[in-house]
């Protein structure tokens, strides 16, 4: 899943649970950059995602990759940098009851309910929007 720092979401791609993350950064490279139109220049990621091809699989679309890594002394919740607008995204989605867990067969249904969730979260905040003003 890759989300604007807002967390709306801009691009999904859904995979089997056995594949690596680190191994689908192409495609969901190319998928954010068509959906912006080569706008995006540096995508914050998890630790999931170090390495060189990562890395080189984002830079040939234009994209650089930033790895937020956990403090090396931690005590108690560390809040990391940029890595909890995605978090924030995950938690949208599991307060609907189709998403809180994985029952779907199809790749393209569980990628159709993610989009009518973010949908329908950004349709919310658009009526409020429009409530509000004058």
């Amino acid at each position: 899943m890759a989300v604007d720092t807002l967390g709306h979401l801009l691009a999904l791609h859904i995979t089997p649970a056995n594949e690596q993350d680190r191994a689908q950064v192409k495609t969901l490279a190319r998928q954010v950059q068509a959906v912006t139109g080569e706008r995006v220049n540096l995508a914050f990621v998890d630790q999931g995602y170090t390495g060189a091809q990562p890395a080189q699989e984002a830079a040939a679309v234009g994209i650089r990759l930033e790895v937020v890594k956990l403090a090396d002394a931690k005590h108690g919740f560390v809040l990391l940098p940029r890595r909890w607008v995605v978090e924030r995204s995950f938690g949208w989605t599991a307060r609907f009851r189709r998403l809180a867990r994985d029952y779907e067969r199809l790749p393209a249904t569980l990628a159709g309910l993610h989009f009518l969730t973010f949908a329908t979260l950004m349709l919310k905040r658009i009526v409020a929007l429009i409530l509000q003003s004058p």
